[in-house]
């Protein structure tokens, strides 16, 4: 019997390797499959290994957090139809005054796009806004893509749909959709300040250098008005490359001055009043259902069941065939949670994070200012190699119940922290987060002004800006 458990601890620890090496270099050559596939490969390794059995494995699936999932990504493709991420860029450029004015709009901006539509989301749309805009302006892009990529993740704590590990916490912990936003809201807002002042101390010299075009000639790039750039958002983070590209393109080869409405590009130009009062009503139809779900979600109701009916609403708002909408989910992303929920679950059946976190513990109390600072540290650490979301999954109810041994109090804050940092964790490095990836790999894209984000130009801003805000974050969070 001892045998055969230390046989099981051996495979699942192998099982939970595969994911690891996927799930953070997809495209490794011995085996480049991508991380959906590389989270199914770990789970079904779990139930072959008999780590798990096929009920447990399916017992594992936290449906809620794919339902809350999946509404939100059908409420993002409504609100980009209804020109919402339009209007946030538009924002932007509107009587702007400056460099430094830009790089605090773009912060936060993308600050608060992050906390309603998800910090991939965020980045997607508007990474190509913002190198035009540079361009534009004849400034260099590397701070205002730090600006965008840093901001959409700290602006990603806010709320519970703000990023997949906040899904999961929000769901696990129990903590409201209310209680969570007045719990780290002040957290974000001073993270998101000094981090904009640390991208203007870093790179002022570069933000000093002026515009050779007068205000008159805002908004235009290379002959191209981009306040009339039309994007489309990225589905929940984790989508492959492929996916983002035909998004990006989808995004580029819609006609301006178009409307897609039926099946087909309508120039509104052309269309009759009532047409276009129907479009408008629409519209705000679209930013009432949204706002009501929002409101609903302040109120303590249910987080997947609101997040599903407001899509059920909006589909019939629509009034004609879902099938176009629900094409742009991610059903690779919510395959990657199905794999992970389960490929976690048998890596601690192992009781392998059980026996780390027992010699960890007694030096991580978070009522205490050492142990707080160790906890942080790990949970650092591991999101940038477990990725944050496996990090949530592995920490969470550990942390909480070890919190509320101390202090029924501290358990929610113990969520709050967990929340914070392995979020804030992913500006270290260039790989530690999603929003990072699309950034870099969507300025390097944009025909005739693409650049390049390396790794070591990110980890210069990331290293010092993850250490600052983290500890802003944990000195209000603890207080």
């Amino acid at each position: 019997m001892a045998m055969a458990t230390y046989v099981k601890v051996i495979l699942g620890s192998v099982a939970f390797a595969i994911f690891w090496v996927l799930a953070v270099f997809p495209a490794v050559p011995c085996l480049p499959i991508g991380r959906t596939a590389g989270s199914l490969l770990g789970a079904t390794l779990m139930v072959i290994f008999q780590v798990l059995t096929v009920d447990q494995a399916y017992e594992a699936i936290d449906l809620p957090i794919l339902v809350l999932l999946f509404g939100t990504m059908v409420v993002s493709g409504y609100l980009e139809r209804a020109d919402a991420f339009k209007y946030l860029g538009k924002l932007l450029t509107w009587k702007s005054k400056g460099a430094k004015d830009l790089m605090f709009r773009i912060c936060l901006v993308s600050a608060v796009s992050s906390a309603l539509f998800t910090n991939d989301t965020s980045c997607m749309v508007l990474t190509e806004f913002v190198l035009k805009i540079a361009r534009q302006n004849n400034l260099p892009p590397e701070p205002f893509l730090l600006a965008l990529a840093s901001s959409a993740n700290i602006g990603s704590t806010a709320t519970p749909i703000g990023n997949p590990q906040n899904l999961v916490i929000a769901t696990q912990s129990g903590v409201s959709f209310g209680e969570f936003v007045t719990g780290i809201l002040p957290a974000t807002i001073l993270g998101v300040l000094f981090n904009t002042l640390l991208l203007i101390f870093l790179y002022g010299n570069m933000l000093s250098v002026k515009k050779d075009q007068d205000d008159s000639s805002a908004g235009v790039v290379n002959g191209e008005c981009v306040d009339s750039h039309h994007f489309s958002p990225a589905t929940m983070g984790g989508g492959s490359s492929a996916h983002h590209e035909t998004l990006r393109h989808r995004a580029n080869s819609e006609p301006e001055n178009h409307w897609f409405l039926n099946g087909a590009y309508w120039d509104y130009r052309n269309q009759p009043c009532t047409r276009r009062w129907k479009r408008q009503l629409w519209k705000s139809c679209v930013y009432l259902v949204v706002v009501g779900m929002l409101i609903s979600l302040l109120m303590g109701l249910n987080m997947s069941g609101t997040a599903i009916t407001a899509a059920l609403a909006l589909m019939i708002l629509d009034f004609k065939d879902a099938v176009p909408c629900l094409e742009k989910v991610s059903y690779s992303l919510l395959l990657f949670f199905c794999g992970m929920f389960v490929t976690v679950q048998g890596f601690n059946r192992t009781r392998i994070p059980s026996a780390l976190w027992e010699l960890m513990e007694p030096y991580a109390k978070i009522d205490e200012i050492s142990g707080l600072a160790v906890l942080a540290l790990v949970i650092l650490i591991l999101s940038n190699l477990v990725s944050n979301v496996p990090t949530v999954l592995l920490l969470g109810a550990r942390m909480a119940a070890s919190a509320a041994l101390i202090s029924p109090a501290f358990e929610k804050k113990a969520w709050l922290i967990l929340a914070w940092v392995s979020t804030v964790a992913g500006n270290l490095s260039l790989l530690g987060s999603a929003a990072n990836l699309i950034v870099c790999e969507q300025a390097c894209r944009v025909p005739n002004l693409g650049y390049t984000l390396t790794f070591w130009n990110h980890l210069k801003f990331g290293g010092p800006s993850t250490l600052l805000v983290t500890a802003i974050g944990l000195i209000l969070l603890k207080s």
